[in-house]
């Protein structure tokens, strides 16, 4: 899952939630505590990577992934990730109540409000705030070039990542339908983890 789907799927609690949307920075073990990590954090950075385990173990999101081309199967992890975030904010109000734009200012407001940030990601916000990323990926175009900076920013080596947004236009109903068959099991999958890890579970 990308962005947009953690900071949904780690509930309204804005540990959580920061924790959720730290699990792309936040790299190896939580236990001992990587420091300035509360326990609620920990329990959002956890929830984070069960998720990332829980869809990519999925049968619909695999399905998905075997719809990327040969050359970019490598990736088609990192693009069904933000394929899917593209459909959250097309079919938002299917499992939010919280108008997106809304919603996503409080995601911003929160990462403004907590620091220090990791690097990388404090480097990042005021472009994705002045921006809003996260309601951006409506746009198919707003998609595509999401995957072009990742191509060309965050992968190192060469790599085949750009231009995969045309793999969206190209099967644009077989992918919103994995979505739609997919997100509401990642919806009740989270709901379950919180529920279990609050309840001392």
């Amino acid at each position: 899952m990308n962005y947009l789907a953690h900071a949904l799927l780690a509930g309204p609690d804005d540990d959580y939630r920061l924790g959720a949307l730290l699990g792309d920075f936040v790299k190896g073990p939580l236990r001992p505590a990587p420091p300035g990590l509360s326990a609620a954090l920990q329990r959002g950075l956890a929830l984070h990577r069960r998720i990332d385990s829980f869809a990519d173990a999925h049968a619909v999101f695999c399905r998905s992934r075997q719809r990327i081309s040969v050359e970019r199967r490598r990736y088609s992890g990192v693009i069904i990730d933000v394929f899917y975030d593209h459909f959250l904010a097309v079919h938002w109000a299917r499992f939010s109540e919280q108008p997106l734009e809304s919603f996503t200012a409080g995601v911003y407001a929160l990462l403004a409000q907590r620091s220090p940030l990791p690097d990388r990601l404090a480097q990042m916000l005021p472009r994705m705030r002045q921006e809003d990323w996260l309601a951006g990926y409506r746009e198919l175009a707003a998609a595509g070039r999401a995957l072009d900076q990742i191509a060309a920013h965050r992968i190192s080596r060469r790599n085949s990542l750009a231009g995969a947004g045309s793999e969206l236009s190209s099967a644009y109903p077989h992918f919103e339908r994995d979505f739609l068959d997919f997100f509401p099991a990642a919806v009740a999958f989270s709901e379950q983890f919180r529920r279990e890890i609050e309840g001392g579970s």
